[in-house]
């Protein structure tokens, strides 16, 4: 397998010298009306023959060529992502006005904890699975591609999906190196932060995250993005590196509403390699998801304010304080409902339990013992294996920088006992006492709630949420975060999309001007 710079060095010998223009049959589609471009957008100018899916792919690894170096989002481009743009033109030429997937055509990043069985890696970051191979495509993967979707690359993450070390920060891989927010410059935040650094600064169309707790909440609005984060079983983890089946979930990191809602209604649904996907396909809506990209969607939604400091998150008389009370007259004035000032019963010990902590150690160990035992081909078979191999590459993986204690302390677990029993039990407890008894005693719809927040709540609970851009303080962006039970993304991407429309904040960084 080749390396991370190999391979994009492999792209510097193409001939491809984009002109400012593209001149086709239809009218002139300048570059400058790319990086922003929605979905809808490019399968426009594709169906005006004004673009070709393999012009695009070409912008795109100019553009990672340009801003990769310093942004540092993306980690493996896909060797084959040119062909794959070549094949899905000559099907859109022999479908004639036949209609195609909405994906059809349209580059994507997957995150690299993500299987793709082609000549990427997938690694999670760590060079103790660089060269391994896997299985199949991940069940998220193979939808995509049906879908007819070109596989771009891989985005950088935090290793392990920051379940190596307790002093890492955030956007920071070994094989990646450190991530950067391009608003900021800083941190990206969350597990997912290459693949909405990537999105957020136009190196790709839309991308896939995963979120165990707070995993694409958090890069999603700390980058200015849209993302969401599926209820755990939505879409397939199979082909996923884990850190635990409880709470891992697949979603959609992109630059709007409608995007995520194209890419969630592509991924999700059963899964034969995910027992969870068939207990949670009777949420998957039909017609799909995209139905619900409604202008009027908050009309009539019952829409909870939860006041608690623990999740309001800012002092009174702050710019976000300011902004997020402007946002709530705006989700009246689109005839939303709100039930003002709740506080969650239980909130204090939510944020203090140690349960989820003690549950995710054990499962971590678990199963990605049989995640790497069930590789067709690996440098390591165990987590015992992954420590070791830390320790002989110190300096490759930083050891003396960076520390492996979270993996170290999940090694010495000895599998589901009396204490991790209670701990699942006590969740629970917290779930259905908390947030649910919120929702139901209400008759919410969602709950609105600043930034990334609430992803304790929902990590536990295992429900979905999503996060749309809601302001800059400066340069530095910050999301509300829209959230339900279980199941209810039809409602969630109708609120999102009408308060998205209602506002359209989203704005790209400008310091990729200086770049």
């Amino acid at each position: 397998m080749a390396s991370h710079s190999s391979v994009l060095s492999l792209y510097l010998i193409f001939p491809f010298l984009l002109l400012s223009i593209i001149t086709t049959q239809g009218k002139p589609l300048s570059f400058s009306d790319i990086p922003e471009a929605t979905v809808s957008d490019l399968q426009l100018a594709f169906h005006r023959n004004q673009l070709t899916s393999r012009q695009l792919v070409d912008f795109y690894i100019q553009q990672i060529h340009k801003l990769n170096p310093v942004l540092k989002g993306v980690l493996e481009l896909n060797p084959d992502a040119l062909a794959q743009a070549d094949r899905a033109d000559q099907e859109r030429r022999r479908a004639g006005h036949r209609p195609l997937a909405k994906l059809h055509g349209i580059p994507i990043l997957v995150k690299d904890n993500i299987a793709t069985k082609d000549k990427m890696n997938t690694t999670a970051g760590s060079y103790a699975l660089l060269g391994s191979v896997v299985p199949r495509d991940a069940g998220v993967v193979s939808k995509l591609r049906k879908a007819g979707a070109i596989i771009l690359g891989k985005a950088t993450l935090s290793e392990w999906s920051y379940a190596r070390g307790n002093n890492i920060p955030s956007g920071w891989s070994a094989r990646g190196g450190q991530g950067k927010n391009p608003y900021t410059m800083g941190d990206p935040c969350g597990s997912s932060s290459g693949s909405a650094i990537s999105v957020a600064a136009n190196l790709v169309t839309v991308s896939l995250g995963t979120e165990t707790d707070g995993s694409i909440l958090c890069p999603s609005d700390s980058n200015s993005v849209v993302g969401i984060k599926p209820t755990v079983g939505l879409t397939g983890r199979d082909g996923v590196v884990p850190i635990t089946p409880r709470q891992d979930t697949v979603g959609p990191i992109c630059r709007t509403v409608s995007d995520a809602a194209y890419v969630l209604e592509a991924i999700a649904g059963k899964d034969i390699r995910d027992k969870a996907t068939i207990k949670a396909s009777k949420y998957v809506p039909k017609g799909g998801y995209a139905q619900f990209l409604r202008i009027d969607g908050l009309k009539g939604k019952r829409v909870g304010i939860v006041r608690d400091r623990v999740f309001y998150g800012f002092g009174n008389d702050t710019f976000q304080q300011k902004t997020f009370e402007q946002h709530l007259k705006t989700l009246r004035q689109r005839g939303a409902i709100l039930v003002d000032n709740l506080v969650i019963d239980n909130s204090q010990e939510l944020s203090t339990d140690s349960s989820e902590d003690i549950a995710m150690s054990i499962e971590f160990k678990l199963f990605l013992n049989s995640y790497l035992k069930n590789l067709v081909a690996s440098p390591v078979r165990t987590l015992a294996d992954v420590i070791t191999f830390n320790k002989k590459h110190a300096k490759l993986e930083k050891l003396d920088v960076y520390d492996q204690e979270f993996m170290v302390n999940a090694e010495k677990t000895n599998g589901m006992g009396k204490i991790e029993s209670e701990a699942l039990s006590n969740m629970t407890r917290l779930s259905k006492n908390g947030f649910e008894k919120l929702m139901k005693k209400n008759k919410l719809d969602a709950v609105a709630i600043p930034g990334p927040n609430f992803s304790r709540v929902l990590a536990i609970g295992g429900y979905p949420g999503i996060i749309v851009p809601a302001g800059y303080n400066k340069d530095e962006p910050f999301g509300i975060c829209f959230a339900g039970l279980r199941g209810s993304e039809p409602k969630l991407i109708e609120i999102a999309y009408s308060f998205e429309q209602a506002t359209k904040i989203r704005r790209p960084p400008t310091r990729l001007h200086k770049l």
